[in-house]
């Protein structure tokens, strides 16, 4: 014998008060896998109002409704497709259904962005919507942004896409900052679980020590600079600067201390002698006049640890 709902005045406030929060939820988020809900279901309290995880295969199991497949649709459509097995057991089924975790649709944002790591997409994101939901790019941020798509999750739709070493991924490299602005179509790809996007850091040079504004310059894509450049970066010298004493300090491939190249600052804005060509990481050092030369390594110790070191692009 089936239940009625009737005119019970109680099932008719639960029930909007369900179907209020029940609103809350994304509308077109497709349910899968390990997300979590909950189903509230009128007159049938054999349907415990409780946490149900849903499997791998994206089935779950309910008391008189049976097996009912979760994954791949949506809670609204999931709610209809209880309901409908409930009309055997309830006149007029009611069904609600909350989500309470969704953990089915997992992207990774990797490298210079403020909040690296795993991000579920409840619901359809762009790749600019992607980024701002793990907090944006940071100030070191390169000029390219990287997506990879495992093959069997479809296509990469970019001009300059293809599969990896492996096979296994197709991958895309395009500019940030024509993302950032919208001016490249990959601004509005839809992203898909499972993509990896990746913001490689920026190539950096630094200024350090008797300059007017010292911190780590950003190296546009495929850019070099020189001493004079990166000094022009820093505003010039202060009025304190051993400019006649600076050094460039580069890192050894090789690991172990750096690598100091001699430059007099003096005869180079002279014009008699010619400028240094700056590599990735290299640290232009101006010490003070009166400095000694053990400031030197304190100051590269310093640069690696990273303390207080500003951006500048």
């Amino acid at each position: 014998m089936r239940k009625t709902v009737g005119a019970i005045t109680w099932a008719a406030i639960a029930w909007t008060a369900m179907a209020a929060h029940a609103a809350q939820q994304p509308a077109a988020y497709i349910l899968g896998p390990d997300d979590q809900i909950t189903i509230h279901a009128l007159l049938v309290p054999e349907i415990a109002e409780k946490a149900i995880r849903i499997e791998s295969d994206g089935w779950i199991n309910l008391p008189l409704a049976g097996r009912v497949k979760a994954g791949g649709v949506t809670a609204s459509q999931l709610e209809q497709a209880i309901a409908e097995r409930l009309k055997v057991y309830v006149e007029q089924p009611q069904v609600s259904i909350d989500v309470t975790e969704m953990k089915s649709q997992p992207v990774s944002v990797l490298g210079a962005v403020k909040s690296p790591g795993v991000h579920q997409l409840r619901g359809p994101k762009s790749l600019v919507e992607v980024l701002s939901l793990a907090g944006g790019v940071d100030a070191d941020a390169g000029y390219s942004v990287r997506i990879a798509r495992r093959v069997n999750e479809g296509a990469l739709p970019l001009p300059n896409a293809q599969r990896d070493a492996t096979g296994q991924f197709v991958v895309a490299e395009v500019g940030l900052e024509d993302v950032m602005d919208g001016r490249h179509v990959a601004s509005t790809l839809a992203i898909q679980p499972h993509d990896v996007i990746t913001v490689p850091r920026a190539r950096l040079v630094y200024a350090i020590g008797e300059v007017k504004k010292p911190g780590g310059f950003v190296l546009r894509e495929k850019q070099t600079v020189s001493v004079l450049q990166v000094l022009a970066l820093a505003e010039g010298l202060s009025r304190t600067a051993g400019a006649g004493s600076a050094r460039v300090l580069r890192p050894n491939p090789a690991g172990g201390p750096r690598e100091e190249i001699l430059v007099n600052l003096n005869q180079l804005m002279a014009g008699k002698c010619a400028d240094v060509e700056l590599q990735p990481d290299d640290i232009l050092f101006v010490p003070n006049s009166l400095a000694k030369s053990g400031l030197v390594r304190a100051l590269e110790a310093a640069i690696q640890v990273g303390t207080g070191m500003a951006i500048w692009r």
